[in-house]
């Protein structure tokens, strides 16, 4: 191909960094932003159950889910969205005999619509027993129509 034909100009970024990111117990901040918007999609870093000092929350799978979910509808914040505007999420539990558990509170916070999702057993690489990530679809149209 012609290089006269290429654009001069550098691309404009489509995607937005919302968020801080977040730190551990470590003090250390993590390489990564809490949510990415990129154009009608907003995608959610994976989310732990940790407190304010970034040290896992004490308690089982539920009090561990709820921690997480709570976390998530945070960094949904960021981008105008709600767990309503959730069409994927990825879970990874550290034991799969927390599977029934986890799915009881789960269920929970998705009254309406159920997204789609995988899960899975794996090691996670805190000591914790979930961690969840997201996909939302929210057109920015409707964001700021509604402010």
């Amino acid at each position: 191909m012609n290089s006269s034909h290429l654009p001069t100009e550098e691309p404009i970024s489509h995607l937005e960094y919302l968020g801080v990111p977040p730190t551990a117990s470590d003090q250390q901040p993590r390489p990564l932003s809490p949510a990415v918007r990129a154009g009608d999609f907003v995608y959610v870093s994976g989310q732990v159950p940790t407190d304010v000092h970034g040290e896992v929350v004490a308690g089982g799978i539920e009090a561990q889910t709820r921690q997480v979910m709570a976390h998530l509808q945070a960094a949904l914040a960021l981008a105008g969205c709600t767990l309503d505007d959730v069409c994927k999420t990825t879970v990874w539990l550290q034991d799969a005999r927390d599977f029934g558990a986890f799915n009881r509170v789960y269920l929970s916070y998705f009254p309406r619509g159920k997204p789609a999702r995988s899960t899975t057993e794996a090691r996670l690489m805190i000591d914790a027993k979930v961690e969840i990530d997201a996909v939302a679809y929210r057109p920015v149209a409707a964001i700021t129509r509604t402010g």
